[in-house]
């Protein structure tokens, strides 16, 4: 049986990248929907998700990884880039409508990201699209105790 962690947070801007908002040439579509294949490659479908991020604000607090629900170690999914390592963690999105969006925390090593850094109180949530989130909104998530925790 999971053991659900409650968080408040909020909606905040992200650099873009991941979704491929942010217009980098590089990356023209985001670099999730690159990485897609090479997840999908190692069992993880990410067809059921918005292929892109909530930056998602817990401050004051911070998280610590205890046991992902995935890992992928040395992913090429990019010819200009070093290979990165990537983790997975389940979490639930409560929506204002009270309705319960299953969701993944989505986790670039960043020991082997090469750019992009998150402060250490951002997480970055995957979920099926949420079409009236905006910056600034408050959110409330829960995150499996077995894989993560909230300090």
């Amino acid at each position: 049986m999971v053991n659900w962690i409650t968080v408040k947070g909020v909606v905040k801007k992200g650099y873009g990248v991941a979704s491929g908002q942010a217009a980098n040439p590089r990356f023209p579509r985001g670099t999730i929907e690159m990485q897609q294949p090479f997840f999908q490659e190692q069992g993880l479908n990410l067809d059921a998700y918005f292929l892109g991020t909530i930056n998602f604000s817990i401050s004051p607090y911070n998280y610590k990884i205890k046991n992902p629900k995935y890992t992928f170690k040395d992913v090429k999914w990019s010819p200009d880039d070093p290979a990165e390592d990537f983790s997975f963690f389940d979490c639930r999105v409560l929506l204002r409508s009270n309705e319960v969006v299953s969701g993944l925390i989505y986790y670039p090593h960043p020991e082997t990201k090469p750019e992009h850094f998150q402060s250490p109180d951002i997480l970055e949530i995957m979920a099926p699209y949420i079409s009236d989130l905006k910056y600034g909104d408050e959110l409330i998530i829960e995150i499996d105790s077995q894989q993560m925790m909230i300090s």
